[in-house]
């Protein structure tokens, strides 16, 4: 993704939507800013290379295209009658703009162990609030429309929902890099049926079989990549090996690793020890996927045989096996892989736990809990799509698919047969 000049115009040439144009200079400030730039060093996918590999592009990738799809959504709704202020778009634009600024280096795997009981959401904002004293107040709409609390709803549902900016981008783009094609949604089609009723967002009932497509391609994208079993296999290795290292830093073991990372491994902050300001927000804002996989190669050579064997199967791509199923694994069949983790690499029931995942995952298509979809008829009535929908039956669709997971080394299973 390329960024020319020309005068004070600026503009990116992004591979999935051709060029997008900064708006305003506000705008281009925060693009600048330290914490956005970081952006750049994030992978939007974590460790999918592994299995996709073109699935390299980052998290500011991202954040620039659903900024692209807010200007146009926003557009779209004023040519269709809505005036909305200049004010109000640019803080939605702003607000989906910084939507992921809280992300830290392969985000879920950095959330479940060197960051824990704070998600990347409410990093964001206390990054949005820091940024915000910076420039002496300029978000502050931006921020209510993140946080939802701006009176206009359909903003705040615009950044946030089961149809918003977020999901349009991250479904397109996903699908551009990984190849898989039934990702691939008619963004100008959704975008085109966007329309509002009640100070909410709704869709047209012409763009009806739009949105059923972009339900079934998340879906589609779901499985087929995102919780795609050798991607997790992947992660899986790389949440117990960050989750090793920490343990060993907690208990004095000196480990090579960037200050940033070194400060997380050896201490153990709480969500009261980020705010704006503190030693804990300014080493985050330091991290990024360089840190953990230059850790990764340096702790190759480690002297604790737990972390360097995680670290090499995880640097050369000799990932674990994993066994998926619909159902629970019978009883004992854990206990006995990790009796055969023991045996084969001679480590004790705490070194070897290290080495063994039984996990399982959820998904729901359309999630009955969170705000409906609502088709907008041609005579002002408005129904849930899963009422109006005659391609899909949502009583299906709404339910959780769950599916569960064994992972551990490929040699151990080939020992107990």
């Amino acid at each position: 993704m390329a960024m020319e000049m020309s005068g004070r115009n600026k503009i990116f040439n992004d591979p999935v939507y051709g060029f997008i144009r900064v708006p305003d200079k506000l705008h281009f400030e925060v693009i600048e800013h330290p914490y956005f730039q970081r952006l750049r060093r994030i992978k939007q996918m974590g460790l999918t290379y592994l299995v996709y590999p073109g699935a390299h592009h980052g998290r500011f990738q991202h954040s620039i295209g659903a900024m692209h799809l807010m200007q146009i959504a926003l557009e779209t709704l004023n040519r269709k009658g809505h005036h909305i202020p200049r004010n109000e778009r640019q803080a939605a634009s702003l607000a989906i703009l910084l939507h992921d600024i809280g992300h830290g280096p392969y985000s879920h795997a950095l959330e479940e162990t060197i960051v824990s009981g704070l998600g990347h959401e409410e990093l964001t904002l206390l990054l949005m609030h820091q940024i915000n004293n910076q420039f002496g107040g300029a978000l502050d709409e931006a921020i209510a429309v993140f946080e939802g609390t701006h009176p206009k709803k359909f903003l705040c549902e615009l950044v946030s929902s089961q149809l918003d900016m977020d999901r349009m981008d991250y479904l397109k783009r996903d699908s551009f890099f990984t190849g898989v094609k039934e990702g691939n949604i008619n963004s100008d089609r959704l975008l085109a049926m966007l329309q509002l009723s009640n100070n909410h967002l709704v869709i047209e009932a012409k763009g009806i079989h739009s949105v059923e497509h972009f339900l079934v391609a998340r879906q589609l994208m779901y499985w087929q990549v995102y919780l795609h079993k050798t991607s997790l296999s992947a992660e899986f290795m790389l949440v117990n090996c960050l989750r090793r290292a920490k343990q060993l830093s907690m208990n004095g073991h000196q480990l090579a690793a960037t200050p940033a990372l070194q400060w997380f491994l050896q201490n153990n902050p709480q969500p009261s020890d980020f705010y704006p300001g503190s030693e804990a927000m300014e080493k985050f804002t330091q991290l990024d996927d360089y840190d953990v996989f230059t850790a990764l190669k340096l702790w190759q050579n480690d002297s604790d045989r737990v972390l360097r064997l995680l670290s090499r199967n995880i640097v050369n791509r000799r990932l674990f096996k994993i066994e998926v199923s619909k159902e629970a694994f019978a009883s004992g069949t854990a206990e006995a892989l990790l009796q055969g983790i023991r045996d084969t690499f001679e480590l004790n029931a705490d070194e070897a736990a290290f080495f063994l995942v039984n996990e399982s995952t959820s998904k729901t298509l359309y999630n009955p809990d969170e705000p409906p979809l609502h088709i907008l008829s041609k005579d002002g009535s408005l129904a849930d799509i899963r009422q109006v929908s005659d391609q899909f039956n949502f009583t299906l669709m709404d339910q959780p698919v769950t599916r569960h997971y064994l992972c551990y080394p490929k040699e151990v299973r080939g020992e107990m047969r």
